[in-house]
């Protein structure tokens, strides 16, 4: 436990998951919202590329269609996606009935490659305070967890690579994290991820709506 709340667990998907997310991740990238660097209210331009599944992120609010793109609806959240982030809090916790409690609606998929970064942030944008599910795929990252108070410290930096399951939730749902690097080629081509690091982040929005697509 990385603090209370955050758990990491290493490899924990197998190379066959791995596999299938990148293949449904390329699939979400085409559309009908396509994977972007999103531009921040200031005008700065994000490093990584991101796409969402079942809610659009911009910031800092969601909505079904992203009207900061193209003004389509984001495709559904799927069933398997729903029961994949349900085992992996149970995994993370050793919690069968919080894993069942688990009920994400939306995933934001971030594309790093070897340049990209991502500053210290807070997830603040959902009305619910359920754990969030990170998955990580190809290449390594440090990833700096910090404190719920301010960007600096204290924190903790880590390494997570291809298949690691990180969930923070608790004390921990909203402490400060962030990429300051990524260790470029360090990723297994077998994933079907040539190069660069995909995140996928399984969070509950607590806005209702559509459930989960079957």
């Amino acid at each position: 436990m990385i603090a209370p709340g955050a758990v990491h667990v290493p490899g924990w998907l197998s190379p066959e998951r791995q596999r299938k997310l990148v293949a449904a991740c390329r699939e979400w990238a085409r559309g009908p919202v396509p994977m972007r660097h999103t531009v921040l209210p200031g005008g700065g331009v994000m490093s990584v590329e991101t796409v969402c599944v079942g809610w659009h992120w911009q910031p800092y609010r969601y909505s079904r269609t992203a009207d900061d793109v193209n003004g389509a609806r984001v495709a559904d959240f799927p069933g398997w996606l729903l029961e994949l982030g349900r085992e992996a809090l149970a995994a993370a916790y050793e919690d069968e009935a919080a894993g069942a409690a688990c009920t994400p609606d939306t995933a934001l998929i971030n594309f790093y490659d070897g340049s990209a970064r991502m500053g210290m942030h807070q997830d603040r944008e959902e009305r619910s305070g359920a754990p969030v599910v990170s998955l990580s795929i190809g290449d390594t990252c440090v990833f700096r967890f910090g404190n719920t108070e301010n960007r600096g410290r204290p924190w903790t930096d880590m390494e997570l690579r291809s298949g690691d399951l990180f969930v923070f939730g608790g004390d921990a749902r909203f402490a400060y994290h962030g990429v300051p690097k990524v260790l470029a080629g360090t990723g297994d081509p077998a994933t079907g991820l040539r190069g660069g690091r995909l995140n996928i982040t399984l969070r509950e929005t607590g806005l209702g709506g559509v459930p989960a697509a079957q």
